[in-house]
């Protein structure tokens, strides 16, 4: 369900704050056997991170909702946003993150990046309070986890690590090539070091 905002109103976001007080402006307009239950919605946003669109995605019960990656993207892609924002609320009051809320976000944060479209931050919001996974540094280590990386980006990210370990060691190579022409030449280590960035104890060894 498209949530429409007030008139021509353009919202721009500039951190958690701004995002809880939009959301739960939203939730309090809402009856309140609705604000009882676990909503989940999206907030589409340009470059210059203005509100494109905000999109009810799932309502559940008192205790959970169901989230599809599918219906998550859709909007966001239809909109052509550049950024996401992912928002629920946790009717309980208890703003912290579940196992199930990290791991959900964990796989929106990979579809997000195959899609272009990154997850920025994601919050979870009571009637008084708020939890940002982006200001409590959770995001940021979300992304670095490869749980819901596909096979296929893995092997592809391995084998350019592969690569760059191959041109590393490939430079270190020529660079003691050329530290030993340098010994044959006569050039003092001290010299040697500063042109080379090798270490004495390098060199030394390859005088050997």
């Amino acid at each position: 369900m498209n949530i429409k905002l007030k008139g021509n109103q353009k919202i721009r976001i500039h951190n958690a704050q701004d995002i809880y007080n939009v959301m739960c402006e939203i939730l309090l307009l809402e009856d309140e056997n609705d604000r009882k239950k676990e909503h989940f919605w999206t907030i589409s946003l340009d470059y210059g991170q203005t509100i494109l669109n905000i999109e009810l995605v799932s309502l559940g019960t008192a205790k959970e909702t169901l989230v599809d990656p599918m219906e998550v993207y859709s909007i966001p892609l239809q909109k052509k946003a550049s950024k996401l924002i992912l928002v629920h609320n946790h009717p309980s009051g208890n703003i912290i993150p579940s196992h199930n809320d990290e791991d959900m976000t964990d796989r929106l944060i990979q579809v997000g990046l195959i899609m272009n479209v990154p997850v920025i931050d994601h919050i979870i919001i009571t009637e008084s309070s708020y939890y940002s996974f982006q200001e409590s540094g959770l995001l940021a280590k979300l992304v670095q986890s490869t749980k819901h990386v596909p096979a296929f980006i893995l092997k592809q990210q391995y084998e350019k690590a592969g690569k760059e370990k191959g041109i590393e060691e490939g430079e270190k190579s020529k660079t003691k090539e050329m530290a030993k022409a340098m010994l044959s030449k006569g050039y003092a280590i001290e010299e040697i070091i500063e042109l080379t960035g090798l270490t004495k104890a390098v060199i030394n060894r390859l005088k050997k």
